[in-house]
């Protein structure tokens, strides 16, 4: 049976997004129900994350945990910056740091839950996944990858509504919709993943992997492809 794409947040664009809060200086910091001035990075190491030069945004916040050991913050950015350079392992212990720390963010527990749905780690991913959803309802990143990892445990009908929700705080996501007909399709519920592509390949007729999908099903409707009731492994976006 051939695989579907997975579908998930570029890390790329969530960097862009998060660069831009770090250099948001102007109000002290929320940090575990209590304002905290020192709760914030030298502006200098952030602008270096800002810029995307991670190697001396890595040098630039050592040195400041170096002086504050005690900088939640501060962590949260050093394992970000250590994500983008792909060493998720020294990512996941900076992060961890910043939560025993008391941070508290709704991005910091999602780029968690990426780095644990990346290593197949579901339901570490889950946890922290619902964690994001909690502190950050209004994001659809957070209910789409929440999503992903109901969708990795085989929990469609949690699945199928973590995608809805996202979709209905932002319909223009093509990744949702073809990952919500995936999530019909491992339901054996072909019918509803057939018009889900369908509507998505007319809608953005650019977007491979609803049309790869639909290639697939039609093969598996016309009896071509014989393959578990459940489809398991459809086309994810890159």
């Amino acid at each position: 049976m051939a695989e579907l794409l997975p579908t998930r947040t570029p890390r790329l664009l969530l960097a862009l997004a998060f660069a831009v809060v770090f250099l948001i200086f102007s109000r002290p910091a929320a940090w575990a129900g209590r304002q905290f001035d020192d709760q914030v990075c030298d502006p200098l190491a952030d602008y270096y994350l800002g810029m995307e030069d991670y190697p001396e945004a890595i040098r630039r916040h050592q040195a400041v945990i170096h002086d504050h050991p005690n900088n939640a913050l501060a962590y949260y950015h050093l394992g970000f910056a250590y994500g983008m350079t792909g060493n998720h392992r020294d990512e996941l212990v900076d992060y961890q740091k910043a939560v025993d720390l008391g941070l508290s963010d709704w991005q910091l527990f999602l780029n968690m839950g990426l780095v644990y749905l990346d290593a197949g780690r579901y339901g570490d991913a889950l946890a922290v996944l619902r964690l994001a959803e909690l502190l950050g309802p209004y994001h659809p990143e957070a209910h789409f990858n929440l999503g992903l990892a109901y969708e990795r445990l085989g929990m469609y009908n949690e699945a199928q509504q973590e995608m809805l929700v996202s979709l209905k705080l932002d319909p223009r996501q093509s990744d949702a919709r073809n990952q919500l007909g995936v999530i019909y399709a491992e339901q054996g519920n072909f019918a509803r993943a057939h018009d889900e592509w369908t509507a998505l390949a007319n809608a953005n007729p650019d977007y491979g992997p609803a049309r790869a999908n639909l290639a697939i099903l039609e093969r598996v409707e016309r009896g071509e492809v014989k393959g578990p009731k459940r489809l398991t492994g459809l086309a994810h976006a890159p």
